[in-house]
């Protein structure tokens, strides 16, 4: 069957062709529906040399059936499946953008050694979350299908102008279905060079081989170069044994908070990698958001829509770029020079960064998000230390994660026993177009009371508390802090550091940031205060801290315990549960009963406002999402969305 741009292909018209795989072909389409009214779609055609294989028709279907019932951001959602004239094909979601593999050389062609770090990091944050919730479904019985897509690589993510990522083809994953349908262990499938080592060795697979798969995809994003490679045989073999070079040997300025955790997915010991898709997440989540808390989707857009101009223009589009972004660019294209940054005498080789100008500047107008803008540096880590409590001393500093992710603080010197040589930091100049904050957020429009003053002198405990022994510190809070269940903990440690030098900024920060994930929010405030009182007035921190001040102090007492993560994904599974089933009227009772165990938990007004807005109860599901506005932290991710949700809502209020 020859087909053309403007044929017609069952209820389909096609519009061009884009390209043509080794199993199938794909075409933009469009599906033409009454009144004129079209959709658009792509089209995925199994080629005509297959349509006898039996195995790969079977393979095919797999993907019909599973990606059918998938329906999440970052997951290309598939509308129809069937035949034409006795060829196969899918009708999936079109996303108007580029796959991940082109993004990639494109951006290295145009100057950039690898995609920036932040990128990098939100694409494979985005990929983790579309991962997990394939991982996690279950049939109207509520048994686990067991999907694991097998095929992660960066041909099999799409990233559209809008900034949204999406991964296609789970046509190879391993999945549990109506009749059984299982992938056999020793048939290997995907690209060999994305191979988890038991997959390398023909082993059955778990959610984890996509982990690792995610893992390689980051690593490639970031240093240009996959982990390994070379011919089949050697790369199987190399990954088996999971010979894998660290990311610092072919790009030193990675942070090395980043570097471990990339590491660790790609750890060869499936039980000593992220036990979900969600955990590597929400770890790459909290690296973001303490190093780039700005960055966003829009961000992303920007990006391919600088790289990809020309496509664009040809296509007779144009799409706006700021002028910001453009200056963010120029500076990831020409990094800092070592001679542009000061030395810090007292901490010995560290290395240049790449990503971040010296200086940045951040206007008000450039803010279009709630989560504040915070210049910052990413460092590479002194090498005689693995911590991830680096001193930062070039260019700005970045903010502690959230989330449960890695804090990186610059680590002020603590009051010690005077020396013949200082060891004083000297003090990092940023250029920025406001003014440094006041200790209180003036848009809060609170006047909080201001901390008790430092002591005049520090009592003889807080000798004994020198930069190394803080670093130790902050450095187990931060193992700690990765579970949720140990931030009681955390609190206590990190509290032994604020008594012992109250005026330690780092301690101040970790404590704020502790209990701010602890919902204790007025003791979060009064770290943040007693921080800003400390930091120096060139302390690039002071922005974000002011600005996470302030929304706090705007919002409503919180519970003092964390949420139980177990019952909310519990709810989750519920409320999907009997949402497939058609049976709404009992996911809207498995959301309220999360709502009444957990009233303080945004997550679960989340749950309970989907519902409703299904169920077309329209000032119900306003109410609900108000409250998740209520509750939920600025950098939720659900945030944007519920945001335009409540202005659709209320526009079509009566």
């Amino acid at each position: 069957m020859t087909l053309d741009a403007g044929d017609t292909f069952g209820r389909y018209e096609l519009v061009s062709w884009l390209g043509r795989g080794g199993m199938a072909e794909t075409w933009h389409a469009q599906l033409v529906g009454a009144a004129g009214v079209t959709k658009p779609v792509l089209i995925k055609k199994v080629l005509p040399e297959y349509a006898d294989d039996e195995a790969f028709i079977s393979m095919f279907i797999s993907e019909a059936r599973i990606s059918a019932t998938l329906s999440h951001g970052n997951v290309a959602q598939v509308f129809d499946f069937g035949q034409v004239e006795g060829e196969y094909f899918l009708a999936m979601e079109f996303v108007d953008g580029k796959p991940l593999d082109k993004v990639l050389k494109r951006a290295m062609r145009s100057g950039l050694p690898a995609l920036p770090i932040p990128v990098a990091v939100f694409i494979a944050m985005e990929m983790c979350r579309g991962l997990h919730y394939a991982h996690s479904r279950t049939d109207s019985s509520g048994k686990q299908l067991g999907i694991v897509h097998r095929d992660i690589s960066p041909d099999n993510v799409l990233v559209s102008y809008e900034g949204q990522v999406k991964i296609v083809d789970f046509g190879i994953a391993k999945a549990q279905l109506l009749r059984g349908f299982k992938t056999a262990p020793g048939v290997v499938k995907g690209k060999y060079l994305f191979f988890s080592p038991e997959q390398a060795r023909g082993e059955d697979v778990d959610a984890r081989t996509d982990v690792w798969a995610t893992g390689v995809v980051l690593y490639e994003l970031l240093c240009g170069r996959l982990p390994v490679d070379g011919p089949p045989h050697v790369v199987m073999m190399k990954i088996a044994h999971g010979e894998i070079p660290p990311l610092s040997q072919l790009r030193p300025d990675l942070p090395e908070a980043l570097n471990r955790i990339v590491l660790q997915a790609l750890s060869p010991d499936p039980a000593q990698r992220f036990a979900t898709s969600h955990a590597f997440g929400d770890a790459l989540a909290g690296f973001l958001y303490a190093n780039h808390p700005r960055f966003s989707s829009l961000s992303l857009a920007h990006l391919l829509r600088v790289l990809f101009r020309g496509d664009l223009l040809n296509e007779g589009r144009e799409l706006a770029v700021p002028d910001d972004f453009l200056e963010e660019l120029k500076a990831w294209r020409n990094p800092a020079t070592p001679d542009q940054i000061p030395t810090v005498p007292h901490l010995r080789a560290i290395k240049t960064p790449r990503p971040s100008p010296a200086p940045v500047i951040i206007t008000r107008e450039s803010q279009e998000e709630e989560v504040p803008d915070v210049p910052t540096a990413e460092v590479a880590p002194v090498r005689r230390s693995r911590s991830p409590w680096v001193g930062l001393a070039v260019g700005g500093a970045a903010l502690l994660a959230l989330g449960g992710g890695v804090w990186w603080t610059q680590v002020r010197r603590v009051p010690e026993v005077p020396r013949a040589e200082s060891s004083t930091v000297p003090p990092v100049v940023a250029t920025v177009s406001d003014p440094a904050p006041a200790p209180v957020g003036a848009d809060a429009g609170v006047t909080p009371e201001p901390p008790p003053p430092p002591p005049p002198s520090p009592p003889p405990a807080a000798l004994a508390w020198s930069e190394t022994r803080v670093r130790s510190l902050l450095d187990d809070v931060y193992r700690l802090s990765r579970n949720s269940k140990e931030l009681t903990r955390a609190a206590k440690l990190v509290q032994t550091c604020v008594d012992a030098v109250p005026d330690n900024v780092d301690c101040r920060l970790a404590a704020g940031l502790t209990h701010e994930r602890l919902r204790s929010i007025d003791k979060s405030v009064s770290h943040y205060q007693a921080f800003l009182q400390y930091a120096s007035p060139t302390d690039l921190r002071r922005s974000a801290v002011t600005d996470r001040l302030a929304a706090l102090l705007q919002r409503k007492p919180q519970a003092q315990t964390p949420a139980n993560e177990a019952e909310l994904e519990s709810s989750r599974s519920a409320v999907l549960m009997h949402l497939t089933r058609g049976h709404p009227k009992e996911a809207l009772d498995a959301a309220n009963q999360c709502v009444a165990r957990l009233p303080r938990e945004p997550d679960c007004y989340l749950l309970q406002g989907d519902v409703l807005a299904k169920m077309n109860q329209a000032s119900e599901s306003t109410r609900s999402y108000e409250r998740f506005m209520a509750y939920a932290p600025a950098n939720h991710p659900r945030r944007p969305d519920v945001v335009q949700k409540l202005v659709e809502l209320r526009a079509t209020a009566p």
